[in-house]
């Protein structure tokens, strides 16, 4: 990289590297290109196929399956939860299971209450919104929201009466409560199964830093020259940006998400201890990539990978330095967070998230106008149950625009796909109770096994399931079905659209100036923590670990702000700054717990 001319006497500086665009293309290519399918793609699948069979045919067998709507909503609720541990995932199961119940009750009562088009618009897309901030809040997902939405939106628009209400909710929760036993009995044969999937990834993710690190390895302690109060921001290859930051972005999530994984699977065992030292070494290489890193060995990072991620014993890691102190740190973290204190913590920061200056409003504003306009839009034509139009447009209220953009085109094909496959399966699904079942457990199962490849692909699997459940309480003329479907999936697409376009999400940008001025302190504390002769192991870690976090929500608010339209100008050098002299930060702090590579606390492991 050539230097910049500058006059006799003062210090060279090297040119920056030219940044990316403020806002982000909207691209149809890159919105339905086809990704590589989840490694965990087959356990929601299966799940929700268990839980909504044995219920299906429950019904079936008492000759009720106008009732499976009801059993449908609550087995549904077994899509979630399956990268959490099983400790935390109990928690979040029954939590998405009384949200479910709580939504379609609130669906149910007002279906009883009025027959007004408007008002059963308005409920449906105020409770859109209010799902769609708490799934975001909570991070409960995928899938997120749309599901919530779909049930309560379609349950709007059923005939109910008062009297049959305790009766639907008691069908919703006993599914519910069966879908929970279904997440959860993995536990019985692999009660480790989540925190070595997540360690697993990241060994992968470490890997793939330590075998492409880029020119710089991040192994420099000093931070660079400096051009105004911003690092340089690092070489380019050819034309293009050096592939090093974005390789250790994604190794700090994954080793992120196991450190947050193992941290909330309860008491140590012995697999998870071996876990952790696993993930001691994946941090070690992808903190200080290159030949200088003694765990920083791509092949052997890949091999302890797949054996964590087999059914055989946990790969048991040479002794790293500092890896007794830092398990010592991890067990009083774990401690704190278990403990009254941290538990209270934790809520107040979820409050933070749904206070009045959350990131987050615009986004359920954004998604109340959205799917109001999508439901009223539909009855103003004349379509008498537009819920499918508010489902559609609650699914494209993303962070940003350009994610809803990607949304309303993957949407758009996936339903129209979709509303040919129920064309031709139909004949099929009305040969009997029983092939009308089936068919609905093949298109769940389906629907989850594609749509980690790309949401298009799923939603072609999504929408025959969908159309095929109204088949539950009775036939109706296809042609009637299939022309309100098209007419709610374009309407509902376009005024998602129209709503983020026209609400813009303006406290982007001040997110990322919190995550920036977060990630400094955290920098901060972790040289300062780092220099002290005085500090204790576990603290160092714990600062670490809290830069890592840091840095892993910079990228996170950057990505969202860089989609996002009608915005001030993002701090762009003063973002990729801040993430080169983290990652420094990160690979010095890792050199210097060198020097206790031979304590006699490894060796007391």
């Amino acid at each position: 990289m050539s230097d910049t001319p500058v006059r006799p006497g003062r210090p060279s500086v090297r040119k920056l590297p030219q940044l990316p665009p403020a806002v982000r293309g909207l691209s149809p290519a890159s919105a339905l290109r086809l990704s590589p399918p989840s490694d965990t793609w087959f356990k929601p699948a299966l799940s929700v196929v268990v839980a909504s069979a044995v219920p299906h045919l429950i019904l079936l067998a008492l000759g009720r399956l106008d009732l499976a709507v009801y059993s449908m909503a609550g087995s549904l609720c077994a899509l979630y939860g399956h990268g959490l541990p099983y400790a935390r995932r109990a928690r979040a199961l029954a939590g998405v299971v009384l949200g479910m119940a709580a939504g379609l009750a609130v669906s149910l009562v007002t279906a009883s209450l009025t027959g007004s088009t408007a008002v059963l618009i308005a409920v449906g897309a105020l409770l859109a919104a209010v799902q769609k901030v708490l799934c975001d809040a909570t991070r409960i997902g995928p899938p997120g929201h749309v599901i919530f939405t779909f049930v309560s939106s379609a349950a709007l628009f059923a005939p109910q009466r008062l009297d049959q209400i305790p009766g639907h909710l008691a069908l919703t929760l006993g599914a519910g409560a069966f879908a929970w036993l279904v997440a959860l009995a993995p536990a019985l044969v692999r009660r480790e199964g989540p925190e070595r999937r997540a360690v697993a990834r990241a060994l992968e993710a470490a890997a793939v830093c330590a075998a492409d690190p880029g020119p710089h390895n991040g192994n420099a302690v000093d931070p660079g020259p400096r051009i105004g109060n911003a690092v340089d921001l690092g070489p380019r290859i050819g034309n293009a940006v050096d592939p090093g930051p974005r390789n250790r972005r994604a190794a700090a999530a994954a080793v992120h998400a196991a450190w947050r994984c193992l941290l909330a699977s309860g008491r140590p065992t012995p697999v998870r201890r071996s876990l952790e030292r696993l993930v001691v070494q994946a941090e070690a290489a992808f903190v200080a990539p290159g030949p200088s890193a003694g765990a920083a060995d791509p092949e052997r990072l890949r091999a302890w990978a797949a054996r964590t991620r087999g059914r055989g014993p946990v790969p048991t890691p040479p002794p790293a330095p500092g890896t007794a102190d830092e398990l010592h740190g991890i067990d009083a973290e774990r401690a704190v967070l278990r403990a009254r204190e941290g538990r209270r913590a934790a809520r107040r920061a979820l409050l933070r998230r749904l206070g009045p200056g959350s990131p987050l409003l615009p986004v359920a504003v954004r998604t109340l106008f959205g799917c109001a306009l999508a439901g009223y839009l539909c009855a103003a034509l004349g379509v008498g149950r537009p819920y499918w139009a508010i489902v559609t447009a609650a699914s494209l209220c993303q962070a940003n625009l350009t994610l809803s953009w990607n949304r309303a085109l993957q949407r758009t094909l996936g339903n129209l796909l979709g509303v040919l496959v129920f064309a031709a399966v139909l004949p099929v699904s009305r040969i009997g109770p029983l092939a009308l079942v089936c068919c609905c457990l093949f298109f769940g199962f389906a629907a989850e096994a594609l749509i980690t490849r790309n949401y298009w692909l799923g939603s072609v699997a999504v929408t025959p399931m969908a159309l095929l459940v109204l088949e539950f309480g009775g036939a109706h003329p296809a042609g009637e079905l299939i022309g309100d479907r098209v007419l709610d999936t374009v309407l509902g697409a376009a005024a998602g659209f129209l709503a983020a376009t026209l609400v813009t999400n303006r406290r982007a940008a001040g997110r990322v100036e919190r995550a920036l001025d977060a990630t400094d302190r955290a920098r901060a504390a972790a040289e300062r923590t780092g220099a002290d002769p005085a500090a204790a192991p576990a603290e160092r870690d714990r600062a670490r670990r809290t830069l890592t976090a840091s840095l892993v929500e910079l990228r996170e608010a950057g990505d969202t702000a860089a989609g996002e339209w009608w915005q001030r100008a993002l701090p762009e050098q003063r973002l990729l700054a801040a993430e080169r002299a983290g990652h420094r930060t990160l690979a010095a702090t890792a050199q210097r717990r060198g020097p206790t590579a031979h304590a006699p606390s490894i060796g007391a492991e």
